[in-house]
């Protein structure tokens, strides 16, 4: 959808920092260092350790391996396992972001995304000039799995929310569930919940050399199985553990939970991260039964492919022209300084502190159409920018505490194209919306104008606002 949350500003980092520790299944040593990126840069990956240093976006097409945590490549250049920084930058509303990185892994840490929302909160967090861009739910999506009976339902709601529940089979992990209504609670209910492993998964990893890098410091061990305590022993001496033992809760003693629920919690941290591959925050919620990082992806990808094909639709405000305007034609006169016969305005349907929908009426008694193209008559594209600049003046003007002693002067135009002529008879609507918040009188918009469910014209406009002169 087209507004913007006014409180929903882009962010970043403030200070750069560095953050170390091995990969899980790799073993090496890695570094990870985060750098502040500007507007509408995203959360992009730079590879420090390879010839020109290649950038990888979080991006869900750009996904290879889900084997073992999600895994991303670009031109041959490949991160592995970055779901847990992913969920630590979504969990923070981190929306622009550099990560610089020495290896091909990032690092596995406690297994949570803890250490890593720490460190980004301790460098400091900024907004920045520019909205944020949501992907809003609009209808219900939904991913199914028979085989591996997973389920993912997105379905429409005002702010980003996720429900999960986790189901293995299994005596010792019984059904559990997590829920997380306010992504402001991620830091504290989510980010610290470790990673969990079935004690025949850790033996099959140890025998095929894919968890060198692992600790039992950073995972819950479920043990289904009976376990002789020679086992036992070759595993303390495997992970270099003086000594581990069965609790009867059916789990290793080398951690303690944080939560009675903390798998299914974990589970949601990672669909946080794995979701941040859309690219962008979602408005929406977001319910999984036996979630994973291959139906994770895949939704993400559904999800993507959705924004895209409602892009332009959602572009189209839907106006109901039978109901009152919130402003007239003579109320639009007590706000603007522009007259017949160049007010190009009729009404405005719609205001809000960042967007701006009104109308024009195109009639066949225009002046313009006197000489432009007479015999065929079109609305001259450079009117219809005027126009579209006069919507969004209401909006800025709007925004200043009297706005008869200001005026708007265009300081640029950009990216204006003209996909359809406007003739006698149609009616224009106008669309606009700021790019950025007004700072300093400097108001940066994107404008659309559509026919029907055509966009015909559109435009990024910059204005600034100015004092009118006293007279003497």
């Amino acid at each position: 959808m087209f507004a913007p949350d006014m409180n929903g500003l882009q962010r970043t980092i403030r200070n750069s920092f560095s953050i170390s520790g091995a990969g899980l299944h790799t073993g090496k040593e890695v570094t990870m260092t985060f750098y502040p990126a500007p507007v509408h840069h995203g959360i992009k990956f730079k590879r420090t350790d390879i010839e020109d240093q290649p950038i990888i976006e979080a991006d869900a097409d750009l996904v290879v391996d889900i084997s073992r945590g999600t895994s991303l490549e670009k031109n041959g250049a490949r991160i592995m396992t970055t779901e847990h920084v992913l969920a630590a930058l979504s969990g923070l509303q981190i929306d622009n972001v550099l990560i610089g990185i020495d290896c091909s892994e990032t690092p596995i840490l406690d297994g949570s995304s803890r250490l890593y929302t720490e460190a980004i909160e301790k460098s400091g967090i900024v907004e920045q000039d520019a909205f944020r861009d949501y992907i809003e739910i609009d209808r219900v999506i939904t991913y199914h799995d028979r085989k591996h009976k997973t389920e993912l339902i997105a379905i429409p709601a005002d702010s980003f929310m996720l429900s999960v529940m986790i189901d293995y089979d299994s005596n010792v992990l019984t059904t559990q569930y997590a829920i997380l209504d306010h992504i402001e609670d991620f830091k504290e209910q989510i980010a610290p919940c470790r990673t969990f492993v079935f004690l025949h998964e850790l033996e099959y990893l140890i025998q095929h050399n894919l968890i060198r890098g692992g600790d039992l410091n950073n995972a819950i061990v479920f043990v289904d199985k009976i376990i002789s305590q020679e086992e036992l022993d070759r595993l303390a001496a495997f992970f270099n553990k003086p000594r581990v033992t069965v609790l009867k809760e059916g789990i290793l003693n080398n951690v303690n939970l944080l939560f009675p629920n903390e798998p299914a919690r974990h589970k949601l941290l990672d669909l946080v991260g794995d979701l941040t591959l859309v690219g962008k925050p979602i408005k929406g919620h977001i319910i999984a039964k036996r979630p994973g990082h291959g139906a994770n992806v895949r939704f993400a990808q559904m999800i993507k492919e959705h924004s895209k094909s409602q892009t332009r639709k959602d572009r189209i405000p839907s106006v109901d022209l039978t109901q009152p305007p919130l402003y007239d034609i003579n109320q639009i006169q007590q706000i603007l300084p522009h007259r017949p016969p160049f007010l190009l305005i009729d009404k405005v349907m719609e205001m809000t502190d960042h967007s701006v929908v009104a109308v024009k009426n195109v009639t066949m008694n225009e002046v313009f159409f006197v000489g432009h193209f007479p015999d065929e008559p079109v609305m001259p594209g450079v009117l219809q920018v005027e126009a579209m600049a006069q919507s969004g003046g209401i909006l800025a003007l709007s925004s200043m505490p009297n706005p008869r002693d200001y005026i708007a002067y265009f300081l640029k135009i950009e990216n204006a194209k003209f996909r359809h002529k406007v003739v006698p008879g149609d009616t224009l609507v106008f669309r606009l919306e700021l790019v950025s918040p007004i700072r300093r009188g400097i108001c940066h918009m994107r404008g659309y104008a559509h026919v029907g469910d055509k966009i015909v014209t559109e435009a990024e406009l910059m204005a600034q606002l100015v004092k009118k002169s006293k007279s003497p």
